[in-house]
């Protein structure tokens, strides 16, 4: 696992993110919208993963697109990026874009070490998520959920029920008095993935 640092490192707020490499060919246009839709300063640890399907999944599931499955081996991942956040004087957010959207939503559950999530155009979708949260306590008390409005136009049956998945989430969520927010953004899911995730984390920067 390779880190990529941005931002102010000694600032008290550190945002941690899953990355692979279309990711890290945006992550400065990320950081920069950050900066101006807030004025909290943050340090952001863009973490590459080798095989995303595999490394950010919870748990195993068939391919849902090609022929690539998903491996489950979130558990490992989440071991490494726990070591991240040793410093108590520091908040510590977790959140990502697509199957790393899901990853973080999962890792909120998972470990008490985050303040909050950034979930933007999550895969809520994956087979069993929201039987998952439903059945589990989150663990952070800020998440984030965004998506795009024509992200559940799709052929895919699966895919197809992004839309009602992520309401469910929210309304989950939000029973459970997790302060959380939907947001919708315009086109589908490959549309501006890093300005939805700076809104995503400048959301919990700002929120209070």
């Amino acid at each position: 696992m390779t880190v990529y640092e941005y931002g102010n490192a000694e600032s008290a707020n550190v945002l941690i993110q899953p990355v692979e490499d279309h990711d890290l060919d945006v992550i400065e246009n990320e950081v920069r919208k950050i900066k101006e839709l807030t004025e909290n300063n943050f340090r952001l640890l863009a973490v590459k993963v080798e095989r995303w399907n595999d490394d950010l999944s919870p748990w195993q599931a068939s391919p849902v697109f090609g022929d690539e499955g998903f491996g489950g081996n979130a558990a490992d991942t989440l071991t490494e990026i726990l070591n991240l956040t040793y410093d108590k004087n520091r908040k510590y957010y977790i959140g990502g874009y697509s199957l790393a959207g899901l990853f973080a939503i999962w890792a909120a559950f998972q470990a008490d070490a985050f303040s909050g999530a950034a979930a933007a155009s999550p895969s809520v979708w994956f087979p069993g998520f929201l039987d998952y949260m439903k059945s589990n306590e989150i663990l952070t008390r800020e998440v984030y959920l965004s998506l795009g409005d024509r992200e559940a136009k799709t052929r895919n049956p699966l895919m197809a029920t992004v839309g009602d998945r992520i309401r469910e989430a929210y309304e989950h969520l939000s029973g459970k008095g997790v302060s959380c927010i939907l947001e919708w953004n315009p086109g589908n899911h490959f549309k501006n993935p890093d300005l939805r995730t700076a809104r995503a984390f400048s959301w919990l920067l700002t929120h209070r």
